[in-house]
């Protein structure tokens, strides 16, 4: 996976609900590296590869795109108040962030 996806965060969950249940974290090379020395792990096991960096920059982009978009859409039909709390449903991020980002396009920082 290393080889494939690079420098990646990474975690291997181990016997997950169970009496002996771990979680590594770290990088994809470093795990790799780890599990090379001590054997691979035993038991069930679940292996979640994060985004990349240039992945997860260009998704934080195209959100901060789409909730502009949103708050205007919202906030030519409704109120600030009801505006934030349609775009937070929506999204589900927090609260405070789409206030804010909200204020900051109605002019009213």
């Amino acid at each position: 996976m290393a080889e494939i996806f690079g420098d990646r965060p990474a975690a291997v969950a181990r016997e997950l609900s169970k009496l002996f249940e771990e979680v590594v974290r770290g990088s994809l090379p470093t795990l790799a590296e780890r599990y090379a020395q001590d054997g691979p792990p035993k038991g069930e096991i679940v292996i979640l590869i994060g985004a990349s960096e240039e992945v997860s920059q260009q998704q934080s982009e195209a959100l901060a795109s789409d909730l502009d978009s949103r708050l205007q859409t919202e906030l030519a039909q409704y109120r600030l108040k009801e505006a934030v709390a349609r775009v937070t449903a929506d999204t589900g991020l927090p609260r405070k962030q789409v206030y804010a980002r909200a204020l900051a396009l109605s002019g009213q920082d």
